[in-house]
């Protein structure tokens, strides 16, 4: 069997209003970048995975979901390449071999919600370089499970069987935000996501999440995050929205020393791999320094 012709791999940025992806010449890293509000970086696989592609994808900017696009299945030199992609770059959704990405089906995979919310966003702490023992991330998995159901921090210290003083000392002692803003930030996604994914109109979806009325759920959006639901409506998907509360901690203090330096290491681009400083990626998904 003949080798395929190499075919180098290629980088899309997907934007609102989300018509067509525009091939990326500068993807930056400052997570507060509001132009990459909603953005999806789509990754169309190359013959073979370039280690600078590779490691465009691993430290892309925080917030910017990726979707990845197969090769045809005759051109997959290495499979095992592709588990590795998947491992470490934590893509949002794989797509099928298309020769150019088609734009509902992007929609349509950045709206769809996480089939375990909890886990999606354990796994996205993981990726931005939170280190989390075991007792953590089953407390912090338990407690975005229960936001589906209780709104108070109360309820949610009978619902891990703890103490109101021992939940917040658990998440101080590991340098983490207070309980009372993860519960509140999953209802806060929990919220977006039905109104994205279900087109719930804001006042159903506070009904349905626990908020007396549409103005308490904006206004604590607003404040844990500093966005407004009509920003969730015009930029889909729920990692940037994540990333928006992250930042909030950030700038208001809630993260320990240790942890605001993981947070802050994994935004150092695409030389935390090869050891060269690097953060620019060409239209063949090739970062140079």
């Amino acid at each position: 069997m003949s080798t395929p012709a190499r075919r180098p791999d290629r980088f899309y940025l997907f934007t609102p209003p989300y018509r067509l992806p525009r091939p990326v010449h500068d993807l930056g890293t400052d997570a507060t970048d509001r132009s990459l509000r909603g953005a999806a970086l789509i990754w169309c696989l190359g013959t073979r995975i370039d280690d600078a592609a590779f490691d465009a994808a691993r430290y892309r900017p925080p917030g910017v979901p990726l979707l990845t696009v197969l090769p045809k299945t005759e051109e997959i030199v290495d499979p095992g390449e592709l588990l590795r992609m998947v491992e470490h770059c934590r893509p949002h959704g794989v797509v099928p071999f298309h020769r150019e990405p088609d734009p509902i089906d992007l929609r349509t995979l950045l709206r769809e919600p996480p089939h375990d919310l909890a886990q999606a966003m354990v796994e996205y702490l993981g990726w931005r370089g939170l280190v989390l023992d075991p007792e953590m991330r089953q407390l912090i998995c338990r407690t975005v499970e229960l936001s589906a159901d209780i709104s108070s921090v109360s309820s949610l210290a009978r619902g891990v069987y703890m103490s109101r003083r021992a939940l917040g000392r658990a998440f101080l002692r590991d340098g983490l935000p207070v309980p009372s803003h993860w519960l509140h930030v999953s209802r806060l996604l929990r919220a977006a996501l039905d109104i994205q994914w279900n087109g719930e109109t804001l006042m159903r979806a506070a009904s349905r999440h626990g908020y007396p009325d549409g103005f308490a759920l904006s206004n604590q959006m607003k404040r844990l995050t500093g966005v407004r639901p009509s920003d969730v409506k015009a930029h889909i998907g729920w990692e940037w929205l994540f990333e928006a509360w992250i930042q909030y901690e950030i700038e208001a203090g809630g993260f320990g020393r240790d942890e605001l330096g993981a947070l802050r290491r994994s935004l150092r681009g695409n030389g935390k791999r090869t050891g060269e400083p690097s953060d620019e990626v060409t239209d063949e998904g090739v970062a140079s320094a």
